[in-house]
């Protein structure tokens, strides 16, 4: 389990998209993911990982990414992220989202000592805050918010 140090000056942030806008730069997912790599750490854990890398294949980001680009990108999101250990035997125990395949980012989160858990999805929306300690945002609302809390 990683714990942050408080004299760590990083912010930390889960993002989890999984649509096709996260890739066309310039729209609210694709701002977030770039402004949480400039002014913190973005957080995965192998489960949440999994779901991007999963989903990424998809053809639909074909039209967006080459195979090559989107090798490049798990890579580069691999280096660049804070990696956290989810213990399965809370995880199984506890849960936060309507939709239990949500969890593990509310988890990831937690875990992690994540500031915000970036989302687009409704099911986590809906919770605004995972056991008051990580703000969920939608990614429209993100960057504003997180310049603030700056």
């Amino acid at each position: 389990m990683n714990t942050r140090n408080d004299a760590d000056e990083d912010r930390r942030a889960l993002s989890e998209s999984n649509d096709s806008a996260a890739l066309t730069s310039g729209t609210p997912p694709s701002l977030v993911t770039h402004f949480i790599l400039e002014h913190g750490r973005l957080l995965f854990s192998r489960e949440t990982f999994a779901e991007l890398e999963t989903r990424l294949w998809r053809p639909k980001f074909d039209r967006y990414l080459t195979l090559e680009q989107r090798q490049a990108l798990l890579h580069d999101f691999s280096a660049a992220t804070d990696w956290v250990e989810l213990d399965q035997h809370d995880h199984d125990r506890m849960r936060f989202s309507r939709d239990p395949d949500d969890d593990k980012f509310v988890w990831t989160a937690l875990v992690g000592d994540a500031d915000w858990l970036v989302s687009g999805d409704a099911d986590l929306l809906d919770l605004a805050t995972a056991q008051e300690k990580v703000r969920i945002l939608s990614p429209a609302r993100a960057p504003a918010l997180i310049r603030e809390a700056d």
